[in-house]
């Protein structure tokens, strides 16, 4: 199978890349670098394998014509809005490159009788908004209710590939990841990455808000799982992939840091956090046959290695 992936060089995209070319596919990497990196992609390249990378901003007009050279059956849009990033500030970028993808896709199976299979993308699950707790875990038949700008951005997301399936047969897959972390995860990708760089630093992580809100923590690897398998199943579906357990961000400060670790340093919520979620994983265990392995504690000792 030929794959494409946009945001390849990123923490999600490279562990995805090593993980398709185990598996024996021709990849090809597309990433300007912004947050990406090629040394995410060192083990990748090392391993050998069909795998080519293109230093592109996947909105530049130069994508159509690798998505018409490199003829992918599949194509990942990984490209979200990076959490803590002023979402005023990204989210046309984002909603550029993931029009880009679609409008490729379309054209490429114009010029193809097969032409692109399947896109699949990222939704957040600032999609469905602040959920009651009554309400958690939460099920795809959640109401849509965003918050913030990001949470308009996710739906819009949504909305894009939904209309590409109507009205042109671009078929898609998007994946509504909870909380994902990991080896190579940067500082300001995620609350595990910044705990685990305040950890090596020595220095007080800095807790938006009072610790409380609770998070459903994700492992690379099962999210990577899910990924791969939505290439071939679940089209036209918004999937949740999580745990279906939350965890308080001050509990996994407490796991990642010990009984020694520094107290956070406080600082204001930010106005698009929800309070708390987890996502039931109902979709994804009935159209991808998958579920979750890695529990919370076992995934975070990887930080530590």
């Amino acid at each position: 199978m030929r794959v494409l992936t946009v945001g390849g060089a990123g923490f999600i995209g490279s562990h995805l890349t090593e993980r398709l070319l185990a598996e024996g596919h021709t990849v090809d990497v597309v990433d300007h670098l912004g947050t990406g990196s090629l040394a995410n992609l060192a083990d990748a390249r090392q391993a050998g394998g069909p795998l080519k990378i293109h230093t592109l901003d996947a909105a530049a007009a130069e994508f159509d014509s690798v998505v018409a050279m490199r003829e992918p059956d599949v194509i990942y849009h990984l490209g979200l809005l990076p959490p803590g990033a002023p979402a005023e500030h990204t989210a046309a970028a984002t909603l550029a490159s993931l029009m880009s993808v679609l409008e490729a896709a379309r054209r490429q199976s114009a010029r193809r009788h097969e032409g692109v299979k399947v896109v699949v993308a990222l939704s957040a699950v600032s999609l469905y908004g602040d959920v009651p707790s009554k309400d958690q875990p939460i099920k795809e038949s959640q109401p849509w209710n965003p918050v913030g700008v990001r949470g308009v951005v996710t739906r819009t997301i949504a909305e894009l590939l939904a209309a590409y399936r109507e009205h042109h047969a671009v078929e898609y897959t998007a994946l509504a990841l909870a909380t994902v972390y990991g080896p190579r995860q940067r500082p300001d990708g995620g609350v595990v990455g910044a705990f685990a760089h305040a950890l090596r630093e020595d220095i007080a992580p800095v807790v938006h808000g009072d610790g409380r809100q609770t998070r459903d923590f994700l492992y690379i690897d099962d999210a990577v799982d899910a990924l791969v398998r939505a290439a071939l199943k679940g089209s036209g579906l918004v999937i949740n992939v999580g745990t279906g357990v939350s965890t308080s961000i001050r509990d996994v400060w407490d796991m990642v840091a010990g009984p020694s670790g520094r107290a956070p340093a406080a600082s204001p919520r930010r106005n698009d956090d929800v309070s708390r979620f987890a996502l039931a994983p109902t979709r994804a265990r009935i159209h991808l046959a998958w579920a979750p392995w890695t529990d919370l504690s076992t995934g975070l000792r990887t930080l530590h290695r």
